[in-house]
C-alpha cells in the first residue's frame, strides 16, 4: 500500500508575497473630493441636552421608549433605550451641581 503523502523534508516551503498597507490606502480612497464634515447631519436625529431642561425631557423620552420595549418583550431595545436614559440622568445630574 503506497501512500501519497510526502516527508516534511519533501514539502518545499511557501513564500508569502508581502502585502500592502490595505488600512492606509483605503484611507486614501476614502479621503475622496470631498472632506467630512463635522457639523453635517447624518439623517437621524440627535437630541442633545444643551440644557437641564432638554436633558429632564430627553431622559423621560428614553426612559418611556425602554419601558415600552421591556412591555413588547424586547429585552435588547429596551436595555438600549435604558443606556441613553441613563446617559441623561447623568447629565442632569452634572448640570445641577
Amino acid at each position: 500500500m503506497k501512500t501519497n503523502m510526502k516527508h516534511i523534508s519533501e514539502v518545499k516551503p511557501v513564500t508569502v508575497q508581502p502585502r500592502s498597507n490595505t488600512k492606509a490606502m483605503a484611507g486614501i480612497a476614502r479621503r475622496g473630493s470631498r472632506p467630512a464634515r463635522r457639523n453635517e447631519s447624518s439623517g437621524f436625529p440627535h437630541p442633545h441636552a444643551k440644557n437641564a431642561q432638554s436633558a429632564e425631557k430627553n431622559y423621560e423620552r428614553y426612559l418611556a421608549l425602554a419601558r415600552a420595549e421591556a412591555l413588547k418583550g424586547d429585552r435588547i431595545a429596551a436595555e438600549n433605550y435604558f443606556q441613553h436614559a441613563e446617559h441623561y440622568f447623568r447629565s442632569m445630574a452634572k448640570n445641577a451641581n
